[in-house]
């Protein structure tokens, strides 16, 4: 609300002009009466030039008003863009990522449904309507019938817009929400086409994709039924009104209580009165999208305000510790961590190792700061990771999920985060994961485009650009979450290389793996289970507290065969 309050001086001018150009829509109708009864009754030449030369003059000035309102408009709505639209894309992305979902996927497309709303021609009606009275008080001066009848019309054509508004609000929603859930299913599965493709499992999910599609094309059909409907009474109405105009006035004609001349500018003033009214129920369903988006992004952006810049830190130098925290998945109970404490020195390597789903991956998300519920301290160089300018922190930070995105762009674009490109940090970045000779043996080299998702290379070349992203810069916290899962003998070689140099020059890095040769040159070895950290300690010590159970698992069976 606060964007649209900042152009109230915008609003105010197409008001005016608004005004300006519907007073001066009375200029046709006192022509026309003048033409009747003046000009062909005195038969005057020069009376029929004069009124005409000022009629032109009038609807210049008409024109111009509408003209000018409606570029302010235009203006206005990119305005409004420019002011709004990297609000809502923040706001867009923080929803989605606090609920780890599509939770504010629409948001830009609102944002441009409520402008196109805006600067479109529909939204003139509501600067329109306020002076229908001024027509019917017209009318009423010609005649009182005529006013009486005009107002009547005006209701019932008012009555017809809030009855479209109510009619189809809910079912013209639910349409929506039903059309948005079947596109973004058929999105989520194209990325995955070759899997689909390859297991013969596409005429799976295009069974499953109809049914979503199906119900959104049942609820679309409803929707515009009534709509239909709406607009099938408004046209009655409408064609009602212009005859029924022009026999009242045939009949004050008749009856001596209006000239000729009274009775075409009265058809004319009320089809005039109408107009705005005809086109709220015209525009109806778009306005109600619009609504429902502005409703949308209001909700949005309050739930999610713009981040306050905070105040500046020194650079990190990688210490951290994590004191008794709890981590829980968005929307559910039931802890994923469960008073987890560890501490790591700037410049140490930490390898967390566990079964799947006891919690290491959450950990990770823990230990950056991008996990949307979480208690207890999570503390980098003694202050906590929230407390850091995210876009600040963002350079010194490393990160590589188990599910590697790439983007749209240059190899050199992915590797540099599609940061101000600097070709020594990059070609370091690549030389220290192995990647810089086989980026060189691309078509072009370091400006090669990888596609969508990176989805020119293979698993193992998504592996290591992903990898060389992570350690561009040389971060100061560096967290890998199965680095070598697609690498072959020499990339996991290359990798233990960039670790072992990495730690070296005094990053803190974090590594969860399940292989074993990774854990001969840690500082630390942490051991997870059912989102506790069972054992923590030197490789030695904790190898030899997971072999104690066995040990006295064995000499207990020992001990029970002999006796």
């Amino acid at each position: 609300m606060a964007a649209i309050y900042f152009f109230r001086s915008e609003i105010v001018i197409v008001g005016l002009l608004s005004m300006v150009a519907n007073v001066l829509m009375l200029a046709p109708t006192l022509y026309m009466l003048q033409v009747f009864d003046r000009v062909l009754i005195s038969h005057s030449e020069l009376t029929l030039l004069g009124l005409s030369a000022i009629a032109l003059f009038l609807y210049v000035v008409m024109a111009s008003a509408e003209w000018m309102r409606s570029k302010i408009l235009v203006l206005s709505g990119i305005r409004l863009d420019d002011r709004l639209s990297a609000r809502v894309f923040g706001a867009s992305f923080d929803a989605t990522f606090e609920n780890s979902g599509l939770a504010g996927a629409n948001a830009v497309r609102d944002l441009m449904e409520l402008r196109q709303f805006l600067t479109g021609a529909g939204v003139f009606a509501f600067f329109d309507v306020p002076w229908v009275p001024i027509y019917i008080g017209v009318l009423f001066v010609l005649h009182p019938w005529l006013g009486f009848m005009a107002g009547a019309f005006v209701l019932v054509q008012g009555g017809l817009a809030w009855w479209a508004h109510w009619k189809t609000r809910r079912v013209s929603e639910v349409a929506r929400a039903a059309s948005g859930d079947a596109h973004l299913y058929i999105q989520s599965k194209l990325r995955q086409s070759e899997t689909l493709e390859s297991m013969g499992m596409v005429v799976h999910l295009i069974r499953r994709w109809r049914l979503r599609h199906n119900r959104s094309l049942a609820l679309d059909s409803t929707a515009q039924s009534m709509l239909h409907q709406v607009t099938a009474v408004s046209k009655f109405v409408r064609y009602s009104q212009q005859s029924f105009a022009l026999g009242m006035g045939g009949l004050l004609v008749i009856g001596g209580q209006i000239s000729p001349g009274a009775m075409i500018a009265s058809n004319l003033l009320t089809s005039r009165a109408l107009a705005p009214i005809d086109m709220l129920v015209a525009i109806w369903k778009s306005f109600a999208r619009a609504r429902a988006a502005f409703v949308r992004l209001e909700s949005l952006l309050e739930s999610y305000p713009a981040k306050n810049r905070v105040m500046g830190l020194p650079p990190p130098v990688g210490s951290l510790s994590l004191v008794d925290v709890i981590a829980r998945a968005p929307g559910k109970t039931d802890p994923i961590l469960k008073k987890v404490s560890l501490t790591a020195a700037a410049g140490s390597l930490t390898v967390i190792v566990g079964s799947s789903g006891s919690g290491k991956s959450t950990l990770a998300r823990v230990i950056l700061g991008i996990w949307p519920d979480v208690s207890g301290s999570v503390l980098l160089d003694g202050n906590p990771i929230g407390s850091w300018d995210r876009t600040e922190l963002g350079t010194y930070i490393g990160y590589l999920p188990q599910d590697i995105e790439l983007f749209d762009g240059t190899v050199a674009e992915n590797i540099a985060r599609f940061s101000k490109l600097e070709s020594e940090k990059v070609i370091e970045a690549a030389k220290s994961t192995g990647l810089h000779d086989a980026i060189l043996r691309l078509p072009r080299g370091y400006d090669t485009s990888i596609g969508e998702a990176g989805r020119l290379l293979s698993g193992g070349q998504r592996q290591r650009i992903g990898l060389a992203r992570a350690v561009y810069g040389r971060p100061a916290l560096l967290v890998l979450d199965e680095p070598n899962a697609n690498l072959d003998e020499a990339g996991e070689l290359a990798l233990m290389k960039t670790i072992v140099e990495l730690k070296s020059k005094g990053t803190t890095v974090f590594l969860i793996t399940h292989r074993t040769a990774a854990m001969t040159a840690n500082d630390q070895l942490i051991v997870m289970e059912d989102g506790r950290i069972k054992h923590a300690g030197t490789r030695d010590d904790v190898i030899a507290a997971l072999q104690r159970p066995q040990e006295t698992s064995l000499t207990t069976s020992e001990q029970s065969g002999g006796g």
